[in-house]
């Protein structure tokens, strides 16, 4: 789309000076992402590349959305997300503009400051990309509390485990590394996972990766090599996962979402009407509904696959932050031979360190191999970092970081809920007492309803505070919504009160533009 720089209509206010009008060619291509995040994307090489300067206006959302073809909600996310960054700036009663934070890139490979680091919608800090300060109330789902990560039990577990004597690597250990992982390595997160989630692991079955979608990639790849063509996915969903699925062959076929976790009977439904026989699912605590799957659901899960001759993924993604009783077993020690286990460090310390691992059945192994390595360079973690977590694990060092973990974010989501009731009295919480968020659906009537998500997200970016509409994980985004899903893992304690309160002024100015 080119945006005519001589046409006043698109600067936010008629008879503006060209310089505040807007003109880019924005192409949202076929790439990888949802189209929210390509146009993300697009607006920010616009202005990376200069041909949008700083200060200019952006075309009001209807507008560009008609001359896009997409639905209005997909430019006011984007718009919405870009503001929570810092790359946008919103007035009201003025247009979103290219903010003054956000510059030209000086030279290739680099990005701007508003460059969008990956995080709970699904994005990852690729290299050459720079981090952009989080929002100062952080109410964004997916993210750990950055403020304790266990940096000396990480740096005390390396040393053990480099030192000279008596540390586990050997002169040969620092070699190439396995693209299954080291085997001390794998054997130390084969115990921790059977006692943690009561995995069926042995040892030889765990593989260690990068994280959760380094595992889902090499999966996806090895089902494409089988034959599949179709992965059925929850419907919402973490969208990177089905995302990678997507570009590895796989097409992502949705499955509806209710209290009880995923509904088993549409997914069988769906696997006879497309062929699918491969499914990715979040049964411990679901993404982002919260829910947990039925027990009879499980069975009801297991019993298709093995009638399909199928595999079931299951993401394990915080199944350790459960508030009201112990974590629920892992769906993969019900079957073992039909069900990929993932997990990562990525919720239980950080994405920065780059663990993870998956327990792959045995007539999967070696085409998830194969996987790993398409240019002979082996794609586990460093080595290194392998034994490090392991002699973290070992040493009980990070079963003590996951009570303390467990500790702050139970009393952190008992007191963000007092504060929503407090603030916004009608709201609705949903999602069992686990994890780090829960979704907020916004207080309404027939006579007065509950604002769009969308704009609620954006006036609460102007407050510093980040949050995110529920449709940003629909495979196919409602043409409205009044559900948030908010996060508390990062969120500081002391900010809990300011942090809701801002939300619940967001809300009103949202509702009645006041």
């Amino acid at each position: 789309m080119r945006i005519d720089q001589t046409d006043s209509r698109l600067s936010g206010r008629p008879g503006t000076t060209a310089e505040l009008a807007w003109e880019a060619l924005l192409d949202l291509g076929a790439g990888p992402g949802s189209r929210v995040e390509r146009l993300e994307r697009a607006i920010r090489d616009a202005v990376r590349t200069g041909r949008v300067p700083v200060g200019a206006a952006l075309p009001p959302s209807r507008q560009l959305a008609e001359s896009l073809g997409v639905s209005r909600w997909v430019v006011t996310e984007a718009y919405g997300q870009l503001v929570a960054e810092g790359f946008l700036e919103a007035r009201t009663g003025s247009a979103t503009r290219v903010s003054a934070a956000a510059r030209p890139t000086s030279a290739a490979g680099t990005s701007t400051p508003g460059e969008r680091p990956k995080s709970p919608a699904g994005t990852r800090v690729g290299a050459g990309r720079t981090h952009t300060a989080r929002a100062r109330f952080d109410l964004a789902p997916g993210v750990p509390d950055l403020r304790h990560v266990p940096r000396d039990a990480w740096l005390r577990a390396a040393r053990e485990a480099l030192g000279t004597s008596g540390g586990t690597a050997s002169n040969d250990d620092l070699g190439q590394p396995s693209p299954a992982g080291h085997p001390h390595a794998r054997a130390v997160v084969a115990d921790h996972l059977r006692r943690a989630r009561v995995a069926a692991a042995a040892d030889d079955a765990v593989v260690l990766t990068r994280g959760a979608t380094d595992g889902m990639a090499r999966v996806a790849a090895a089902l494409v090599e089988a034959g599949h063509t179709h992965v059925l996915v929850e419907d919402p969903s973490w969208s990177v996962l089905r995302d990678v699925a997507g570009r590895v062959g796989l097409t992502p076929v949705p499955v509806p979402v209710d209290d009880a976790g995923a509904d088993v009977d549409a997914l069988v439904a769906a696997s006879r009407r497309t062929g699918a026989r491969a499914a990715l699912l979040t049964p411990a605590h679901q993404f982002p509904t919260g829910a947990a799957l039925a027990p009879e659901r499980r069975e009801a899960v297991l019993a298709w696959a093995r009638a399909v001759d199928g595999l079931v993924v299951e993401d394990d993604y915080d199944a350790e932050f459960r508030y009201d009783r112990r974590p629920v077993a892992a769906l993969q020690q019900l079957d073992p031979e039909r069900v990929v286990l993932l997990g990562s460090v990525s919720k239980t310390m950080s994405p920065a360190f780059g663990v993870g691992w998956m327990v792959v059945p045995a007539r999967w192994r070696e085409s998830v191999m194969r996987a790993a390595t398409p240019h002979g360079a082996a794609a586990a973690p460093s080595t290194v970092d392998q034994l490090t977590f392991a002699r973290l694990v070992a040493s009980g060092g990070y079963d003590r970081h996951l009570r303390a973990a467990r500790g702050r974010y139970r009393r952190r989501r008992d007191a963000v809920l007092d504060a929503l009731a407090r603030e916004l009295p009608g709201a609705a919480v949903s999602g069992i007492a686990a994890g780090m968020h829960a979704l907020l659906t916004l207080p309404g009537s027939p006579d007065d309803p509950a604002p769009d998500a969308a704009h609620v997200v954006r006036e609460a970016a102007r407050r510093e505070v980040t949050v995110v509409d529920l449709r940003r994980y629909q495979v196919r985004p409602a043409d409205r919504s009044t559900t948030l899903v908010l996060g508390y893992g990062n969120l500081a304690d002391a900010r809990v009160g300011e942090a809701v309160a801002r939300l619940a002024t967001a809300v009103r100015v949202a509702r009645t533009g006041t």
